[in-house]
């Protein structure tokens, strides 16, 4: 009878585990589904007629170096102002603020594309007082709808394994055409040798990044385990985005430590390059504020184009992040001397879950 009592206990405690459990599970999808709908939320459609709002909207969905968005918007009557957030710094991944310019140049991008389709000029102009802003010109112009602009609420950084197959030539042409961007020369890399090259250019920066712990900590300050802790700020990494599991705050620390290793991060860069159809390197003509900015338009205009070509992308900056690599980059390139400034793999893969943004009232001076 005592046996039959301690049966029933161990099966009651069971099913409560089971229950603990699938209750744990029916929270982390609700917490995906919320958080899709939040990314869906940020990604609507561009209204007819658009508001300096919508523009700006649309401007803060380009791509950004840790999903910092390092950017303020100031709009007036007759344009928008797009003002560097130093607050957002990365000082350690990004001491001299390059990353953070590139940025601005691919949220002025977007803003640009955005104001065109919605008949303004969209005109781009540089500003070196004050460290450097932008301005976007909303004078009444031309409708321009392009193919460009409908790939931006698409668009994203997929950091995923890819299906290795061949980009036509057809296609590289149209990539390049679309990021011809004055002052910015790309280079297009599909030769397996030269892109295991590179892979071993991003592996030796990698390795030299993990082993330095303020590299690893400014990184973990903007990592976000799981939907909540994305959605609240607007920012980060997202983990999901990355192919990772979601994880409560408590516990991801722990296991980041256990599991985030130069060894593991090495072999996932090594087999995501080697899945690739192909590398891009974005070289800018001066070593500046002005040209980062240029090649981060380059870079945005890039990627939207590989978006409307059923293509994704995806970063592999260690090269140009670790300086004592650049002027390897630079000759494998065939550009010695000049500064590298933004390294991307494209090829075929599915898409994965969206990155935060934050609201337009929270980047709106």
């Amino acid at each position: 009878m005592m046996r039959r009592r301690s049966l029933l206990i161990g099966g009651g405690l069971g099913a409560l585990a089971l229950g603990g459990a699938a209750w744990a599970g029916w929270q982390r999808r609700r917490a995906a589904a919320d958080m899709s709908d939040y990314a869906a939320g940020l990604r609507a459609p561009l209204p007819v007629p658009a508001t300096s709002r919508d523009l700006i909207r649309y401007a803060t969905l380009a791509a950004n170096g840790h999903n910092t968005q390092p950017w303020l918007f100031r709009p007036d009557a007759q344009g928008i102002d797009i003002l560097p957030d130093f607050t957002r710094r990365t000082p350690v991944v990004d001491p001299d603020d390059h990353h953070l310019f590139a940025s601005l140049g691919c949220a002025a991008e977007n803003l640009a594309l955005a104001a065109r389709a919605r008949g303004q000029s969209g005109e781009i102009a540089f500003d070196p007082e004050g460290g450097g802003k932008l301005r976007v010109d909303l004078r009444s112009a031309p409708v321009v709808d392009t193919a460009l602009f409908d790939a931006i609420p698409l668009r994203q950084s997929t950091r995923s394994d890819y299906d290795g197959s061949a980009v036509s030539a057809a296609d590289l042409s149209q990539l390049a055409t679309a990021a011809a961007v004055e002052g910015v020369d790309l280079i297009l890399i599909t030769e397996r040798g030269q892109i295991e090259q590179l892979r071993d250019l991003v592996i030796a920066g990698n390795s030299a990044q993990m082993a330095d712990p303020a590299f690893v900590a400014e990184l973990m300050h903007w990592l976000r385990f799981n939907p909540a802790a994305a959605m609240t700020p607007g920012d980060g990494l997202y983990s999901a985005a990355s192919g990772n599991p979601a994880m409560p705050d408590w516990l991801a620390p722990r296991l980041f430590d256990m599991v985030f290793t130069a060894r593991a991060e090495n072999a996932k860069y090594a087999r995501q390059i080697a899945t690739s159809s192909g590398i891009a390197v974005f070289v800018s003509a001066r070593d500046e504020p002005e040209h980062w900015v240029q090649a981060g338009r380059a870079c945005q205009r890039f990627s939207l184009q590989a978006t409307a070509l059923g293509l994704k992308t995806a970063y592999i900056n260690q090269p140009v992040e670790v300086s004592a690599l650049r002027a390897d980059l630079a000759a494998l390139v065939g550009l010695p001397g000049r500064r590298p400034d933004i390294v991307m793999r494209f090829g075929r893969a599915s898409a994965m879950p969206m990155s935060a943004r934050r609201p337009a009232e929270a980047v709106m001076v």
